[in-house]
């Protein structure tokens, strides 16, 4: 189809009908932004992101509140939205009661092993399902996304007898190996290596006589480097913050995080500013790690995007 501005128009005079086309394209061409331009945001788009900052941070200041005040005060109506005098307090209480230090090393430990280990498994993974060619390719990636299908409760009992018969109950490989990789990392890291990654370099690769571990090593590792932060963080988050599994094969003198708390809410009064305390203790070093590593984070974050 011919659009306006490639014909003359039938009420401007034919000596005009050259310069109207060329002029209003021009004006078209003007308004829209230029390549690597950014357009500022208005006053309706601070705003929001304000509104959306505050409504982020509101639960977590709530905690610092909550551990801040005795039960009493928490309980009232309406509840205090100012700070007290008891966080300290309330913070000792809750590492002594809950056995915190163990807690927090056995969640590092638990949450960095599987991170690492679905990072690597997923990005080997994915770089197989995404470049290689070899025979039951599809069916293995079917069978890969028909287990995110699959409830992880059905598998409870047939796990827990496995851990038991490995002789690691109330140990952390029961907790650690059966979330060594997952699917969704494996998935998430295929689809990113199809796009991010060119068949041209892989070709020069095995032009060069670089072997399939070679070239995962020189050639996709620097291109997945951002999905693999994605994936490293939310794992890391997950796996720190899981309570069903570390709940059923670990006990109170071998915690993690998610178990310790349980046990500040044991009893016939619970008493609520404790239990914020220890949600407070647990939610540290989480933060500690996104304000050190957070701008790489979002680095590879936005890297990702643009590449992809």
């Amino acid at each position: 189809m011919t659009t306006d501005t490639a014909r003359p128009r039938a009420d401007v005079p034919e000596p005009f009908a050259e310069t109207v086309a060329p002029t209003s394209r021009r004006i078209r061409m003007s308004l829209r932004p230029k390549a690597g331009q950014q357009q500022k945001a208005g006053p309706v788009a601070y705003a929001l992101l304000g509104l959306a900052a505050l409504l982020s941070l509101f639960p977590l200041y709530w905690t610092m509140v909550a551990a801040s005040t005795d039960n009493t005060r928490v309980s009232q109506t309406p509840p205090p939205f100012l700070p007290g005098p008891n966080l300290l307090k309330n913070l000792s209480a809750a590492w002594e009661d809950a056995a915190m230090g163990t807690a927090l090393v056995n969640s590092l430990i638990v949450a960095m092993t599987i991170a690492l280990s679905t990072v690597l498994f997923a990005t080997l993974a994915g770089f197989a399902f995404a470049k290689l060619r070899f025979r039951g390719r599809n069916i293995l990636l079917m069978l890969v996304i028909g287990t995110m299908m699959v409830p992880p409760q059905l598998s409870v009992v047939p796990l827990f007898m496995m851990m038991t018969e490995l002789g690691w109950g109330q140990r952390l490989p029961a907790v650690i190996f059966p979330t060594l990789v997952s699917a969704v990392g494996v998935f998430f890291m295929r689809q990113y290596l199809v796009e991010a990654l060119p068949d041209e370099l892989i070709e020069a690769g095995r032009v060069d006589g670089a072997h399939s571990l070679r070239i995962f090593w020189s050639i996709v590792l620097p291109v997945a480097r951002p999905a693999m932060a994605v994936v490293f963080m939310i794992t890391f988050v997950h796996a720190w913050n899981d309570f069903f599994w570390p709940f059923i094969v670990l006990d109170m003198t071998n915690p993690t995080i998610p178990v310790a708390l349980t046990q500040l809410s044991a009893g016939y009064v619970r008493d609520q500013s404790l239990i914020m305390a220890g949600a407070l203790l647990g939610t540290l070093p989480l933060l500690a790690m996104f304000v050190v590593f957070g701008k790489q984070i979002v680095g590879g974050i936005m890297q990702g995007a643009v590449k992809g």
